[in-house]
């Protein structure tokens, strides 16, 4: 094969994904190789002197390629991609299908560092470290920060007053009557001027903004009180530093913790999914409400609200990846995992024997319903605005 000439393993490869519509250039697989991002080909010695040869292209190559072409585009940082496709490679695969492969690990953890470094928590992290040495000025300018770079966000309504609702026929609450997330800025201040500047008012109402345990401002308030005066164990302050650099977090994390935590964050989002459509009139089980009930009794269902999104961004999937990495999220993921080994039929209706398709059906006859009902009593309307209010608040 003459020098720079194409190597027919990779034209195979062009070829393999041509045919399943996937367009990919000899040029773009070098360049992939050359970041590191794609494997060579597997090859076989000749013997002494005679040199190497292909056998046959790898499949691992050629899904790798696909997994790159479809998260790539022109203009895109690669890291992004990277991102994506560790997403991908970590979700179930369905019957039939090919798996598709892992990224470079390596590859991975850059990526992560690189968006967490430019993430909203991480900046102010970084702002009330360096607002410590300017004084009240510094706090000044830290909340303004704050105030500019923090989205509100109440938390969606409960999914338990949600389904009542409906099945009253009622208004759907729009969002939780939750402290607002900005509120959380007071525990970033405290990793920069010390919980003792912020205080304990501001700072229940932090604790009271992450959802952590369901405890209201007023009970982390009670709480911290019997701490200030000696009266219970003292509070750690240390490990909100410890924990407020999810750079080095990650950077420091092997490769089996960062598989295991989008394990974590993977089985996490499909059992909120199942939480949070319980609202939306999902027929109820003996083992979905047990699954329920773990949440419940773990107090993390308003945690979860803030840390999962369904349909991440890179971004999004990169910090709730990181948050998945601490043990409570590791935990709780291993309390559902025990419960449903216990109670595996969450789609068996006790007393229907047609398992998940009646299932299936009965929800549907449930929307079908809700929608016939409230179409009728808005004298036929196309649209209900409850109806919207409750994917917002989903």
């Amino acid at each position: 094969m003459a020098r720079g000439a194409p190597s027919p393993a990779d034209l195979q490869v062009v070829r393999e994904l041509a045919a399943r519509n996937v367009v990919v250039t000899v040029s773009q697989l070098e360049s992939w190789r050359r970041s590191g991002l794609l494997p060579r080909h597997r090859r076989r010695g000749l013997g002494r002197g005679r040199g190497s040869v292909v056998d046959a292209v790898d499949p691992v190559v050629v899904e790798s390629a696909a997994a790159l072409a479809r998260h790539l585009r022109q203009g895109r940082d690669r890291r992004l991609a990277v991102l994506e496709w560790f997403a991908e490679a970590g979700m179930p695969v369905r019957p039939g299908a090919v798996p598709v492969p892992e990224p470079p690990i390596g590859a991975v953890r850059q990526a992560l560092a690189w968006v967490l470094e430019r993430s909203v928590s991480q900046q102010l992290v970084e702002f009330a470290r360096s607002a410590a040495e300017a004084g009240e000025e510094g706090q000044d300018a830290l909340y303004a920060a704050a105030d500019r770079l923090m989205k509100p966000y109440r938390g969606a309504a409960n999914p338990a007053l949600v389904r009542a609702a409906l099945e009253a026929g009622e208004d759907v609450p729009v969002e939780a009557q939750g402290p607002d997330s900005r509120s959380m800025v007071h525990l970033v201040a405290a990793i920069g001027l010390g919980a003792q500047e912020v205080g304990a008012d501001a700072l229940a109402e932090a604790f009271a903004a992450s959802g952590m345990f369901g405890l209201t401002a007023e009970d982390w308030a009670q709480a911290l009180g019997v701490a200030e005066r000696g009266e219970g164990p003292p509070v750690n302050w240390g490990l909100l530093q410890q924990h407020a650099d999810v750079v080095s977090q990650v950077q420091r994390a092997s490769d089996e913790e960062l598989v295991r935590a989008r394990t974590v964050l993977v089985g996490l989002r499909g059992f909120y999914g199942l939480y949070v459509l319980h609202g939306l009139l999902l027929p109820d089980t003996p083992a979905l409400a047990a699954l329920r009930q773990r949440i419940d009794e773990w107090g993390m269902f308003p945690v979860l609200d803030h840390v999962i999104a369904v349909n991440p961004s890179p971004r999004q999937f990169a910090e709730s990846l990181a948050v998945c990495l601490e043990a409570p999220f590791d935990g709780l993921y291993e309390a559902l995992m025990d419960q449903l080994a216990q109670d595996p039929d969450i789609f068996s209706i006790p007393g229907d024997e047609t398992g998940a398709a009646g299932f299936g059906k009965r929800w549907i006859r449930a929307m079908e319903e809700l929608t016939n009902g409230r179409q009728a009593a808005n004298g036929g309307a196309d649209h209900d605005p409850d109806e919207g209010a409750w994917v917002q608040a989903g």
